[in-house]
């Protein structure tokens, strides 16, 4: 994040002998710098918004005319993200988000970066994953000493928004080696051109090579304090904590960030990993006139699924939550916290969104993501053009006038299924090929390779990519931009949807039949009508007037276990309708009637 980083960097120069700040980092850097070569680390990042843990190299500067610096930042919001980043001489960033199919909190991976005169190449898991080799390499040609550092920016756009409830948190590191660059005569890297110097494997402190630091600065929401720096079991531990509790300990019981109701579930997510077992009982949770039928632990150890009975769509809930442990030695014990049910609002399809402007015809205002919006952008920079500025190629001008630059994921939520995805690009800003070139990635595949705008439509142009047939498993149609060369681009979305059937319900069987509300209700066009069932069947929804009469079969036929969602375009009046669904297998047979109130 070009911007952001400048305002973090620009004044690291600016140390601080008073450290007074209420939350305390770490940071490890060598005693000596060096000139070239091939830097590597093995090190697993903690999960958390507004923070992050990296490896780097950094000229120690007196001026922004000679600062050099090669990092791997993964921050702690993204979970499929790694970003690598040059900055030279003015602080000039030139940054790469680049994605992996991974979790870098999950486990250990090697990151690892080679600096020549010619190129810097980053490498993950002895990969290359990026290179720049354009003419700015010259400029890196100050002696770097090897650095890690956690530290939470206070610069949310490009970190996310910090939640100080998630502290502790731990970087591990396993190792770390030098490689000096040795061309024509080493025996590693690229055409075997680095020798190892040494490698550390941090069984302790070795003072001969290593600092602790005690500094901080302007963007910097913590200091750096040397009892941060820990080591134990052959690992050297960065800690992020606050001023009263320092060093690789935890003595925070887990608290609830979110709950979210869907249907008939409850998502409530902890601020760190908790342990199954408290997780999982029923008796630790409670909602007011609803009935907790079930609880599960699920994979990132932190969200907790709640099945539940007799929740009503026009009520407000809480939830309350006690006797949770977290997973830490100490195993900490919340003795209950109270927290808001959000009740999310599916959203119509197609779902049309202007990207980076406010709500436009009919395409929704662009939003930033979160556990209580339904879409919306983790990151990136709003801009906009002249209202008088002509697009080509689109009668939707004033959707292409604005856009979101510099964005990694944009997010939205639709029922698991199958969907069209349609992204809308103008180049206004380059005029030439070859300067803003970008990946593009849906649902994990990849639909753009190098992408130039320019290049594809010229200027000013309407451009739009299609990634048919993308099917979403989590309830998350995930959007995730790899900015190669200056930084990703997008005007606006649409999401149509193309099936929901055999995809709902993979991961849970519904235990009873049940019809949801619609929703929205009352609407003027379209709806949608969810329901679950807890084996295979015949189904039939009908819709009716108040007369009885049939004015629309929307489903009819079998269908797979499990939680479905159908959508109605309604071709009649203004008024109130009903619709009734019936499901019958062998000896069962069942049905629901709720009301619906069409207004147009």
């Amino acid at each position: 994040m070009p911007r952001a980083k400048t305002c973090l960097t620009v004044l690291l120069i600016l140390y601080s002998s008073s450290l007074t700040k209420d939350y305390k980092g770490a940071e490890y850097r060598t005693i000596e710098a060096f000139v070239y070569g091939r830097f590597e680390a093995r090190y697993k990042a903690p999960v958390g918004s507004g923070m992050l843990a990296s490896f780097f190299t950094y000229h120690e500067i007196t001026s922004s005319t000679t600062w050099n610096e090669i990092d791997f930042e993964i921050l702690g919001r993204y979970h499929d993200d790694v970003q690598v980043t040059s900055i030279g001489p003015g602080q000039k960033i030139r940054n790469s988000h680049q994605f992996v199919k991974f979790d870098p909190h999950a486990d250990f991976h090697v990151y690892a970066f080679e600096w020549t005169p010619d190129y810097i190449a980053w490498f993950i898991d002895g990969s290359e994953v990026y290179r720049q080799a354009q003419d700015h390499i010259q400029d890196f040609q100050y002696p770097q000493k090897i650095m890690m550092n956690i530290w939470n920016p206070t610069w949310a756009p490009w970190a996310g928004h910090w939640d100080d409830r998630i502290l502790p948190l731990f970087a591990y590191y396993d190792w770390v080696a030098y490689y000096s660059y040795t061309p024509d005569s080493g025996s590693y890297g690229t055409d075997n051109n680095f020798t190892l110097q040494w490698k550390d494997e941090f069984d302790a402190w070795d003072q001969t090579r290593w600092q602790k630091a005690t500094h901080t600065w302007a963007g910097n929401g913590c200091d750096f304090m040397p009892e941060n720096v820990v080591f134990k079991d052959g690992l050297m531990i960065l800690c992020l904590t606050n001023s009263s509790a320092l060093g690789h300990v935890d003595k925070t019981p887990p608290a609830m960030l979110w709950s979210r109701a869907h249907k008939s579930e409850v998502l409530s997510h902890f601020s760190e990993e908790i342990d199954q077992v408290s997780a999982e009982m029923r008796s630790n949770y409670a909602i007011a006139g609803v009935t907790v039928v079930g609880a599960r632990l699920l994979e990132d150890h932190r969200t907790v699924q709640l099945t539940v009975d007799g929740m009503a769509a026009d009520k407000n809930y809480n939830l309350i939550a006690l006797n949770i442990k977290d997973r830490s030695p100490l195993a900490n014990r919340m003795t209950g916290q109270v927290l808001a049910i959000h009740r999310g609002k599916p959203l119509a399809f197609p779902v049309k969104i202007n990207v980076g402007g406010d709500a436009y015809a009919d395409y929704l205002p662009d939003q930033e993501w979160g556990p209580t919006v339904e879409y919306g952008h983790m990151d990136g920079y709003q801009g906009t053009y002249a209202g008088t500025l002509d697009i080509a190629g689109t009668d939707e001008d004033s959707l292409y006038q604005s856009e979101l630059h510099e964005l990694v994921i944009y997010n939205i939520r639709v029922p698991n299924g199958d969907y069209r995805v349609k992204l809308k690009i103008a180049e206004n800003n380059f005029k030439e090929a070859g300067k803003r070139l970008y990946d593009i990635f849906v649902e994990g595949v990849q639909v753009a390779d190098d992408l130039d705008v320019f290049q594809t439509a010229g200027a000013n142009t309407a451009y739009e990519l299609t990634a048919e047939s993308v099917t979403v498993s989590d309830g998350i149609l995930d959007i995730h931009f790899t900015n190669l060369w200056n930084f990703s681009l997008l005007n606006g979305l649409v999401v149509e949807q193309l099936s929901v059937q055999g995809i709902e319900g993979r991961e849970r069987t519904p235990e009873r039949f049940g019809v949801q509300q619609n929703y929205p209700n009352p609407f003027n066009a379209t709806t949608m009508i969810g329901y679950d069932l807890p084996s295979d069947g015949e189904t039939r929804v009908t819709i009716y007037d108040l007369l009885g009469r049939n004015r629309a079969v929307v489903q009819d036929g079998f269908q797979r276990a499990g939680s479905h969602t159908i959508q109605w375009t309604a071709n009649v009046p203004s008024g109130v309708y009903f619709y009734r669904m019936e499901y019958s297998n062998k000896d069962r047979h069942f049905s629901d009637v709720k009301k619906l109130l069409v207004m147009k």
